[in-house]
């Protein structure tokens, strides 16, 4: 085994660090006919036959689908995925925008349903694919292919309500319990909300809620009893939990899917998050190494030590766990105690940060940061041991029990980070806007994927609108240890004459201290072309801003709404505004280059600013970087450039979503005229380009 010990998060981020208890089927009805697979039968002609002219496709738009179109792509993938599926082989495919790759793999798998074996898992990147998948394309095909079978969407566990805890917390002991009184009209809600009749999701809660108030009521593993809960036969968690292991296709996103990967592979399938799949199919698979990465990797951060230690005491507002009565001061002392500490380990850090005003550098010297944290978190836990083997009530023992675990995983994290245990990974410290957080994030990516995803019993499937460079898989194999398979390069159903390139005469380099400002005056330039409707992707938020200050004023002489990344509004929300005002401008960095769907005339200008390298400061790139230079090979050609060239091609892919689309595409960086490489992204398109 090549993944290293401490590779979960220690459990203060719920979402990526969830460990789980076992589920066995026995607990809920069930069928054990589900569970035994039969022969898989040929999958490749149904597939064509729906996809072909005249197949059950052509009803889509009777069923409230869109009209069909007949895709030559589309088939290919469909016959692809199928093969895969009947043969045991893993499949890496390219399907650029309009492929229809959803339908594609989705319309396989629903045909290997009838073999009733073990499910199919699809991972997705973004809540947005989840929602179509189970949503839309889903209960469509299901109609249209007339096959029997069910799905289901697989969240963590914190997104669920457990009924134990809003219990205790309804009861005598409310005002100690609630971190600040202000919750208890959260609470209020809640009990109201499921009272109605509500499943315990979180996505279903129609009012405003405090976070922290949804902390303290929603599943935990640390403190769940399981079978031993007395709310265990109307667990919001478990019942839908039933219907993933009843499941044929089970949707989950991808960090839910790597760490029930990892725990898979440090102890088997026994409390494994996920059912025991049988195939694999990742979408969006380009961020397959970063999240693998991030989920199999060690993160601590003050933010979650010290909410765990408010949930016991916390000194500021007198409430927590501990000022039950009977419970001794010395104890909350300790809690205390441990809590002051807790600032003053992660300090250090932080001025380590602020020394060259850096949000995040590697941390090669640990001894220099001193550690009194762990001897107080171990003195806590004792004297907690003790408490809680006196403690008769189960559920509040649970309670205790769960920060008990919590600050023992604490205590191994700091270990395993301090004394750098985890083998071929960089260590680093970084800042967020709320906390300090300390990384180990593994170098060996491909290795572990390699062997614990890409050389089990059953295929895995990747698929993603951008995984080429120069038309070819060499690069993402390198990156990801895709192995035991094929590889796919679909080409697009967009024609040539659907954009056009253009690129500025008058920018200087973008090493120039004059950049920014020939930027804020050749934005506007272009912007006129088509009176708005633009993208602007920038590359750093201070470049964004610099832009934005410049010109606010022109955006509002001309009428044209400028939304800005970082003011008021959400993502959600400034897409949502942008689709609607269709002359709006939307200035955005990093997460606005990937995932964003905005069809029609609304976008018809994507204007990038810069190339996107990446920041070659970022510990992690840089230690990447290191390992390829320490191998006597160059890191700009084998990880800068194509990585860049990925992302480039993600950027500009948000212009053309659909045959009618038309746009613009404008870059305001020389460097692909100038520069020998610059070709390599030009290339990477197919639409002609001009200098203006």
């Amino acid at each position: 085994m090549i993944i290293p010990a401490g590779f979960f998060p220690p459990g203060e981020e719920p979402e990526p660090g969830e460990f789980d208890c076992e589920f066995n089927p026995e607990e809920f009805d069930v069928p054990p006919e589900f569970f035994e697979a039969e022969e898989l039968p040929p999958i490749r002609p149904l597939c064509e036959e729906f996809f072909a002219p005249g197949g059950p496709l052509r009803q889509a738009a009777a069923r409230g689908g869109r009209p069909y179109e007949f895709r030559p792509q589309q088939i290919e993938m469909a016959g692809a995925i199928a093969d895969a599926l009947s043969e045991g082989g893993n499949l890496c495919v390219e399907a650029p925008t309009g492929v229809g790759k959803s339908f594609a793999y989705l319309v396989p798998l629903i045909y290997r349903s009838r073999s009733r074996g073990r499910p199919a898992i699809i991972s997705t990147e973004t809540i947005n694919l989840q929602e179509q998948l189970i949503d839309k394309d889903i209960p469509l095909l299901r109609e249209l292919t007339g096959v029997d079978f069910r799905a289901a969407l697989a969240k963590g566990r914190h997104n669920y309500l457990c009924r134990r805890r809003l219990s205790l917390l309804s009861g005598e002991q409310r005002d100690a319990l609630l971190p600040a009184p202000s919750l208890a009209l959260d609470l209020d809600r809640i009990v109201k909300w499921l009272e109605r009749g509500a499943d315990g999701n979180r996505d279903s809660i129609d009012f405003r809620m405090e976070a922290a108030t949804w902390n303290l009521v929603c599943c935990e593993t640390g403190n769940c009893l399981a079978k031993k809960c007395p709310f265990f036969r109307n667990c919001c968690y478990f019942k839908a939990r039933q219907e993933w292991e009843s499941a044929d296709i089970v949707v989950a996103n991808h960090a839910l899917f790597f760490t029930d990967l990892a725990m898979r592979c440090a102890g088997g399938n026994a409390g494994a998050l996920l059912p025991n799949y049988g195939a694999v199919l990742i979408d969006e698979a380009h961020t397959l190494e970063n999240n693998a990465a991030e989920h199999l990797g060690l993160h601590l951060s003050r933010a979650g030590v010290i909410a765990t230690l408010n949930r016991l005491y916390n000194p500021d507002s007198a409430r927590g766990l501990l000022m039950r009565q009977g419970y001794p001061p010395e104890l909350r002392g300790a809690v205390a105690e441990a809590r002051d500490e807790a600032y003053g380990f992660f300090t250090p850090y932080e001025n380590f940060l602020a020394e060259r005003g850096e949000n995040a550098r590697e941390v090669s010297d640990p001894a220099r940061f001193p550690n009194r944290l762990s001897g107080k978190l171990l003195q806590l836990c004792r004297a907690l041991e003790a408490e809680i083997d006196e403690e008769d009530d189960a559920s509040f023992r649970a309670e205790l029990e769960a920060q008990f675990s919590r600050c023992r995983e604490f205590i191994d994290a700091i270990d395993s980070f301090t004394s750098r245990s985890i083998p071929e990974s960089v260590y680093y410290a970084e800042k967020d806007r709320h906390s300090v957080v300390l990384h180990a994030a593994p170098l060996n990516v491909a290795e572990i994927l390699g062997e614990v995803l890409f050389n089990q019993d059953f295929p895995v499937m990747l698929c993603s609108a951008t995984l080429s460079v120069r038309r070819s898989f060499d690069y993402f194999r390198k990156r990801t240890g895709f192995r035991n398979g094929k590889t796919l390069l679909l080409d697009s159903p967009f024609g040539p004459d659907q954009a056009k390139i253009y690129i500025s005469r008058n920018m200087p380099d973008p090493s120039s201290e004059h950049f920014n400002a020939a930027l804020a005056g050749e934005i506007p330039r272009f912007i006129e072309f088509t009176h708005g409707k633009a993208f602007v992707l920038f590359t750093s938020y201070q470049s964004l801003r610099y832009c934005t200050d410049a010109l606010r004023g022109y955006f509002s002489e001309s009428g044209i709404r400028l939304l800005v990344q970082g003011e008021n509004l959400t993502r959600s929300r400034l897409l949502r505004e942008f689709r609607e005002d269709i002359d709006s401008v939307l200035f955005g960095t990093d997460s606005f280059w990937t995932g964003v769907d905005v069809p029609g005339e609304a976008l018809s200008n994507v204007i990038v600013t810069k190339l996107p390298f990446a920041s070659p400061g970022h510990p992690l790139i840089r230690a990447r970087m290191a390992r390829i230079e320490a191998e006597g090979r160059s890191s700009f050609t084998e990880y800068s450039l194509p990585e860049a060239v990925l992302k480039f091609r993600q950027g500009v892919g948000r212009l053309i979503r659909s045959r009618s689309d038309r746009g613009i595409i404008v870059l305001l960086d020389r460097r692909v005229l100038t520069k020998n490489y610059g070709r390599l992204f030009l290339d990477s398109l197919p639409y002609q380009f001009e200098q203006m």
